[in-house]
């Protein structure tokens, strides 16, 4: 998201309690999922300071406040509030003194407050600011949580991955996002999928239209967001093409430089699309937890040759 993330909508999620009534923050956005404890800022050292993250105050540094006198403390919140921050919020059930919430308004910076302690709050912050303002792309695929695996199905449009995700669904397994998958890297080793919000719930079924996975089948059967595990590409069967038999050697597709295991899936009348899928999405977790079939399957060859050569 590269113009961030409203303020309102961090107001919202955090359920923070507006100390500043009278600033207008409907245009400031946050840009940095990282935040700063202006510890040293309070004292007087305002090198390196970054005035562009979200400021905390925790008890630490209102227990520093407290001690100091008004004639200290003034020059600080001069100088502090005019950094042009874009919001700062008081934690651990603290609350901030009236002189700054006058300087505060003064110079357009909304306070907030919040009874949740500082550590479990700058944790819960940082967690969502992180998923907000992630590089995103948007891919057209299908995305279905199949036994807790993210299963990315792609391919060319009419080849079956909607008809494949809604008998998964009634198989019991969660949709998350149909045609259109936004997908968010929130660290160097994950990704994380969700629904456009004017798609989420539903399915375009070709000779049917829309419908309404959320209304039709229950909650339970449906997902906003989820990790995003294995890739399977639906493409038609190529008799002339070498598909692989074993799977020894695993497959990569990458989205916005995380690689992602990825599986060619050849359709042909007779196969069943939904038992394939869950069945990849187990093993893949099996792999996942040090079991590997197919390398199983090599060692015992190689066992069996081995006897064979000495006797």
């Amino acid at each position: 998201m590269a113009n961030g993330v409203l303020l309102s909508k961090v107001v919202d999620k955090m359920h923070l309690k507006n100390m500043t009534p009278n600033v207008d923050f409907s245009e400031i956005r946050v840009t940095i999922p990282d935040i700063n404890r202006p510890a040293l800022q309070l004292t007087g050292y305002f090198e390196h300071f970054a005035n562009e993250r979200v400021q905390i105050v925790g008890y630490v540094e209102y227990t520093y406040l407290q001690s100091r006198t008004l004639e200290e403390k003034l020059p600080i919140y001069e100088r502090f509030l005019s950094s042009k921050v874009p919001c700062v919020i008081y934690t651990s059930k603290t609350v901030p003194d009236q002189e700054l919430l006058e300087i505060a308004e003064k110079y357009g910076v909304p306070v907030f407050t919040t009874e949740k302690a500082t550590s479990a709050f700058m944790a819960e912050i940082i967690r969502w600011l992180n998923v907000e303002l992630a590089p995103c792309i948007s891919i057209h695929g299908v995305l279905v949580d199949v036994f807790g695996e993210g299963v990315l199905i792609m391919g060319e449009s009419g080849i079956g991955k909607s008809e494949a995700a809604l008998e998964l669904i009634k198989r019991g397994h969660r949709l998350v996002s149909d045609d259109v998958v936004e997908i968010r890297k929130v660290s160097d080793a994950a990704l994380v999928g969700s629904a456009p919000d004017i798609t989420r719930h539903f399915i375009e079924l070709r000779g049917i239209g829309i419908i309404d996975v959320k209304t039709l089948f229950g909650v339970e059967s449906v997902k906003n967001t989820q990790g995003i595990d294995m890739v399977i590409k639906l493409e038609e069967w190529d008799r002339e093409k070498e598909y692989d038999r074993l799977g020894l050697e695993e497959e990569y597709t990458e989205f916005l430089g995380n690689r992602v295991v990825c599986h060619a899936l050849p359709i042909r009348p007779g196969r069943n699309l939904a038992v394939i899928v869950e069945t990849a999405a187990v093993n893949h977790r099996q792999k996942k937890m040090g079991y590997n079939a197919a390398q199983e399957l090599y060692n015992r060859v190689q066992q069996s040759l081995a006897r064979k050569r000495e006797a």
